[in-house]
């Protein structure tokens, strides 16, 4: 029942992604002004419902819309979510280095495809 909830509630995050990036760009152009605006809404949806969710509704549910919805909304929601939990747990060096390490891995391994279907 999770994957399924996860499945279903991931292509809904996946369209919504979609559709306000696409208006927002209609708005306001390319850039990332509107990809950070996306995060940032997701970001705040993750937080909300996780607090909101928490031991209230079943684990289909809480997960299907955590990891579903916010997960294809954006990925940046669930990052920031694990970053915060570091930073409750007062554990700074970890939330330092996941920080510093998941932004100089993907953009190097987003850099080196780049490099890599350019020589194809």
């Amino acid at each position: 029942m999770v994957l399924v909830s996860v499945a279903g509630a991931g292509a809904l995050g996946a369209v919504s992604r979609y559709a306000l990036s696409s208006c927002l760009r209609e708005l306001f152009g390319a850039g990332p002004a509107p990809i950070a605006f996306v995060n940032v809404v997701g970001c705040f949806g993750f937080g909300l419902c996780a607090g909101l969710l928490e031991d209230r509704v079943s684990q289909a549910v809480y997960v299907g819309v955590l990891a579903g919805f916010f997960g294809a909304f954006t990925t940046f929601s669930a990052f920031a979510f694990d970053g915060v939990q570091l930073l409750e747990d007062r554990r700074f060096l970890a939330f330092f280095g996941n920080l510093s390490l998941q932004n100089a891995l993907g953009a190097g391994g987003l850099w080196m495809g780049l490099a890599l279907a350019s020589r194809g």
